[in-house]
């Protein structure tokens, strides 16, 4: 077996390295698509916000109960990769009926399949992260992961937003013709990142010998010690992320936002280009810091500059202030989310990451669903500043949460 630990790629692992690979290629895939899915759904399909925000929560709620399964089955298969491989083929399957859809109920129907998709692959994938990194660096890599991610949404959201201008200009609001050559253009990197999983990511040997060097990965939960149960401050961990998804609703409402101050489709990708390089630049950096002054302080950081960016586009009143809103937003996204996947992986045992990854995404999930629903009203019956406000508030309880009652080690 290669020598994982030696042989790196960037500063990581050749696993970490194609597995950015992948999740690069398939952002830009979703991003070219589904990041103007809310646009698509209000001025051609002429669907409601709460309605928006109903279908964006099934969506990512209900497919959260894969990532829960999928999670334990990877652990007790001792299979990472296979998992991994379907999950991203059935989102990248899902995609082009988005070019025939004509209904709110064809659009629900591919959402959902594409986060079943997302659900199937995202906690067996973190494990295959964590499993193919020496302890002292996960936090870095993560960060990569992470980084590349956002470089995938940074290339598909600007080449979204040529393909938008050359079809419509800047017209305030998106025309059918326009979705569907995003939804064509997407197609081709969602295929290509399935390739490259297939071809150069490989699994680890579940209970082998490590080498000199090289991150020990432990076998099969089958075959593991008796003591594996999960670590009581990473059950409080979870409850912490639910209080904070819970006002962390769906992007499709930043998306309104943008388009409810003025901002015409093509600016509204523009200002998308602008927080995902924004994630991009600080996830690893974050990651780095992750590793020697530890997690909790780097997620604390990352929370309330999240909540600054809500309370301020609760507040804001001009579109010029959006860029430094969507800046900061794009800044507590490269803070917190690798960091907070890597946290994980130090609070459990090794032998029990993909239980503890499938839990975390379907808290994460599973509370998309009532925050969704809840920023849709908020946004349709007391005004579209309430939706931030209220996710602000969230994320200071969430944050207030974590500091009192989790310890980092």
């Amino acid at each position: 077996m290669e020598q994982e630990g030696k042989k790196k790629v960037l500063g990581v692992s050749r696993n970490v390295f194609f597995l950015g690979w992948v999740s690069l290629l398939t952002d830009m895939s979703s991003e070219m698509i589904f990041n103007v899915l809310p646009l698509f759904l209000l001025n051609v399909l002429k669907v409601s916000t709460p309605l928006i925000g109903l279908i964006e929560g099934i969506a990512e709620g209900t497919a959260s109960l894969f990532k829960l399964v999928s999670g334990w089955l990877s652990d007790r298969l001792g299979q990472r990769k296979s998992l991994t491989v379907f999950g991203y083929s059935l989102s990248t399957l899902a995609k082009p009926f988005l070019y025939i859809a004509s209904s709110w109920g064809v659009v629900l129907a591919v959402r959902f399949t594409d986060r079943v998709g997302k659900g199937i692959r995202s906690a067996p994938r973190d494990a295959l992260v964590a499993d193919s990194t020496s302890d002292n660096e996960r936090g870095r890599s993560f960060g990569f992961h992470r980084a590349m991610d956002t470089a995938g949404a940074v290339l598909g959201i600007a080449l979204a937003a040529l393909i938008v201008y050359l079809v419509e200009r800047q017209g305030l609001q998106l025309t059918l013709h326009a979705f569907r050559a995003l939804v064509l253009s997407g197609i081709g990197p969602a295929v290509l990142a399935v390739l490259i999983l297939l071809l150069f990511v490989r699994e680890k040997k579940r209970g082998a010998q490590p080498k000199p060097g090289e991150p020990a990965v432990a076998p099969p939960i089958a075959e593991a010690p008796a003591k594996t149960a999960l670590d009581r401050r990473f059950k409080l961990f979870l409850v912490m992320m639910v209080l904070f998804t819970l006002g962390n609703s769906s992007d499709a409402f930043l998306i309104l936002r943008a388009q409810n101050l003025g901002y015409s489709v093509f600016w509204v990708l523009v200002l998308f280009v602008a927080f995902n390089l924004v994630y991009t630049l600080a996830a690893m950096p974050a990651g780095v810091v992750s590793d020697r002054l530890g997690r909790k302080r780097v997620i604390v950081a990352g929370w309330t500059i999240y909540a600054l960016s809500y309370l301020g586009l609760g507040l804001a009143s001009a579109k010029w202030q959006l860029w430094l809103l969507f800046a900061l937003y794009g800044l507590y996204y490269g803070i917190s989310e690798g960091v907070s996947r890597a946290f994980i992986s130090d609070l459990v045992p090794a032998e029990r990451r993909g239980t503890a990854y499938g839990w975390y995404h379907a808290a994460v999930g599973v509370s998309l669903l009532p925050a969704s629903v809840i920023a849709g009203w908020l946004w349709y019956l007391v005004s579209p500043s309430s939706t931030f406000y209220f996710g602000a508030g969230m994320a200071g309880v969430a944050m207030l949460g974590l500091l009192l009652f989790i310890r980092e080690k």
